[in-house]
């Protein structure tokens, strides 16, 4: 990779990291807060041990995670329906709070896509499918 483009690509990562703690800032959230709302929005109800594996913490500040997430109305404990001795964690729906911070980003995005030929948007979330699985630990 050139230069560049290895430049272009930390600009784009770094914009991307910054735009998520402004808007989690937004919504009196730390970064931490808004990627397990983020893996609970995509994964769906989970326990507490199933977010700690995802997000790399240890049980305590998971669980103090989960507490500031329920007290700021975004998550709620309910009983697991397989064990009494467990809780889920559910997500409450998309904050409005949080849709608004990040609406003018969306928008702006989905425009940006709307340029692209059907056949540059399937390379693009092909792109982004890879990246993912890349990223990860």
């Amino acid at each position: 990779m050139s230069t560049d483009a290895h430049e272009i690509y930390r600009r784009y990562v770094g914009a991307m990291v910054l735009h998520g703690l402004h808007a989690a800032r937004e919504c009196g959230l730390g970064g931490t807060d808004l990627y397990a709302l983020n893996l609970l929005d995509l994964n769906g109800p989970m326990t507490p041990g199933e977010l700690s594996a995802l997000t790399g913490l240890t049980t305590g500040p998971t669980t103090r995670l989960i507490d500031r997430l329920e007290e700021g109305g975004f998550v709620r404990r309910t009983p697991s329906p397989d064990d009494r001795r467990k809780v889920i964690v559910e997500p409450l729906g998309e904050p409005v709070p949080l849709a608004e911070a990040l609406a003018p980003a969306r928008k702006k995005l989905g425009d940006l896509f709307a340029g692209y030929s059907e056949e540059e948007r399937r390379t693009l979330f092909d792109y982004f499918a890879r990246a993912t699985d890349a990223l990860r630990p």
